[in-house]
C-alpha cells in the first residue's frame, strides 16, 4: 500500500465509543436498544417480523420485533428526540413512532415503483458511465469499460478530457468512481489484479479540460472479476472515503488488516488521520460485501448502500469503527456485534449503487431493481420509487439542486435503449 501507512492499526477503539449512550429497554418479546449519536443527537432502529425481516424507524434507537407478539414497550432513559424521532424523556411512557395504540407494528411505508417522473434528458450516446462529479460547475463522467473521463457542456454535448490508460474494463472492473477537491481528479480504477485510487490535476477550463499526470493516491486494494466497490468521496470533514468490495474473498471484510470489504478513510495523499477509529489505519468500518454508494447528510451522518448476495441489500448508517457483519450476517440479523441496516431490500428490487442527499432524503439509484428510491431522513422506514428508466448506477445532486441520474443500461447486464446510456434531470422529490 502506498504512503507506508497499513489498513489495521495494534489498538482498535471500540466502534460503540463514539456513541453518547448505549441504553437498553425490554417489555414482553420487544428489545430496544436505545442509540443515540452525539454529536448530532440522532436515534436510529431496526425491525424483524416473523414473516419477513423490516426496518423501523422508531423513538430512541434500534428495536426488534415480531408483528404477531408486539407489544408496546416504555423506553427509558433514551436521549431526546433527532430528527428520526423521540424516546421518551426521563423515562415518560410515550408510543413508539409507527405503531398504533395498541403498539403492533405496522410494515414500513413504500409507495410501490410510481410512473415516471418526466426527466429533462441532458446527455446521450454514453458508454457504460459510472460515476458523475462536478469540478467547479463542469460535470464529469468517468466510463468503465473505455477508461475516458468526459466533460458535458450546457447542451450535453461530451467531450473527452483524457483516458485513464491503466484502467481494465473486465467484469464488474474498470473506470469506476470519480470525485474533485481544489482542481484535483480521483480515480478509483481496477488495473490488473489491484484496485488504486490516482489523482491528477485539471487543467485548462470548461470545453478543453485536460488531464495532468498520475500519482498514485492508495494502491494494493485486491481487485476481482466481481465486488470491487469503487465509489470514492470527499466527505464535509475534507477526507476521501473510499468503498472497497471483498472482490471475491468473503473472509477478507472482516479482516482489519485487508482492505477489502471496507469504507476506507484518508487524506487527499492517502495516509491515515490521526482520528480514525484504529490508529495507523484507513479501516473507518468492515464487515461489507460490495458497498457502491456513500453519503451525508447536512448534520455529517454517512450514510452507504451495499450488495448483499441472495437475500438483502442494504441502507445503512455507518458509525466509525462498526461491523456490518458480512460475511457473518446478512440484512437485519439482530446480533451482537454487528451493525444492522436502517433498511433492507430484496436484490431483485434494488442492487443499490450510488446515492445522494438531497431535500431531507437519501436517493439510491438501484441496478437490477431499476428504480430511484428515496428514503426520508426524517422516517428512515420509509421509501418512495420511481422507475422506467432501466439500470440506474449513480445520483448526484448538481449545483443548482437537481438531482442527475445516471443510467448504466449498456454495462452488459440491461437492454438499451437508442440513446442509452443517458443521464437524467430531475427535481428533488421525484
Amino acid at each position: 500500500m502506498t504512503g507506508g501507512q497499513g489498513v489495521a492499526g495494534s489498538n482498535p477503539v471500540n466502534p460503540t465509543d463514539s456513541l453518547a449512550e448505549r441504553k437498553f429497554c425490554r417489555a414482553f418479546v420487544v428489545k430496544r436498544t436505545c442509540w443515540t449519536r452525539s454529536p448530532p443527537r440522532r436515534t436510529w432502529c431496526s425491525a424483524r417480523t416473523a414473516d419477513r425481516v423490516r426496518v423501523r424507524a422508531g423513538p430512541g434507537g434500534r428495536h426488534r420485533e415480531r408483528t404477531a407478539d408486539a407489544k408496546q414497550a416504555d423506553c427509558h432513559g433514551c436521549s431526546s428526540a433527532g430528527p428520526f424521532g423521540g424516546c421518551s424523556v426521563h423515562g415518560n411512557r410515550q408510543p413508539r413512532t409507527g405503531h398504533s395504540a395498541s403498539g403492533v407494528a405496522r410494515a414500513p411505508s413504500t409507495s410501490g415503483t410510481a410512473a415516471p417522473a418526466t426527466p429533462a434528458v441532458l446527455a446521450t450516446g454514453l458508454d457504460a458511465p459510472w460515476s458523475i462529479a462536478f469540478s467547479d460547475g463542469v460535470p464529469l463522467v468517468s466510463e468503465r469499460d473505455s477508461g475516458r473521463i468526459l466533460e458535458l457542456n450546457a447542451e450535453g454535448s461530451s467531450r473527452e478530457v483524457g483516458v485513464i490508460a491503466d484502467a481494465a474494463g473486465s467484469g464488474e472492473g474498470g473506470l469506476l468512481g470519480i470525485a474533485v477537491q481544489d482542481g484535483v481528479l480521483f480515480t478509483y480504477l481496477t488495473a490488473g489484479q489491484e484496485n488504486r485510487i490516482e489523482r491528477r490535476d485539471l487543467t485548462g477550463t470548461a470545453g478543453a479540460l485536460a488531464l495532468g499526470p498520475a500519482e498514485t493516491v492508495l494502491d494494493g486494494i485486491p481487485a476481482g472479476r466481481v465486488h470491487n466497490g469503487g465509489r470514492i468521496a470527499f466527505g464535509p470533514d475534507g477526507m476521501l472515503y473510499a468503498t472497497t468490495g471483498d472482490a471475491g474473498d468473503r473472509e477478507s471484510a472482516q479482516d482489519r488488516d485487508s482492505p477489502s470489504g471496507k469504507i476506507l478513510r484518508m487524506t487527499a495523499d492517502g495516509a491515515a488521520p490521526g482520528d480514525n477509529p484504529f490508529p495507523g489505519s484507513l479501516v473507518y468500518s468492515y464487515g461489507h460485501r460490495n458497498p457502491q454508494g456513500i453519503a451525508w447528510d447536512p448534520d455529517g451522518v454517512l450514510y452507504a448502500s451495499e450488495f448483499g448476495q441472495d437475500t438483502w441489500d442494504e441502507l445503512n448508517v455507518i458509525e466509525p469503527g462498526g461491523n456490518y457483519g458480512w460475511p457473518e450476517v446478512e440484512g437485519i440479523a439482530g446480533e451482537a456485534g454487528f451493525i444492522d441496516p436502517v433498511q433492507q431490500w430484496t436484490p431483485e428490487d434494488a442492487s443499490p449503487s450510488g446515492i445522494a442527499v438531497a431535500n431531507g432524503s437519501v436517493y439510491i439509484a438501484n441496478l437490477r431493481g431499476e428504480r430511484l428510491r428515496r428514503v426520508p431522513l426524517q422516517d428512515p422506514a420509509g421509501a418512495a420509487e420511481s422507475g422506467g428508466y432501466g439500470r440506474l448506477r449513480d445520483v448526484v445532486e448538481a449545483p443548482d439542486g437537481s438531482l442527475w441520474v445516471l443510467t448504466n443500461n449498456t454495462d452488459g447486464r440491461g437492454k438499451p435503449g437508442p440513446d442509452d446510456d443517458r443521464i437524467l434531470r430531475l427535481s428533488p422529490g421525484s
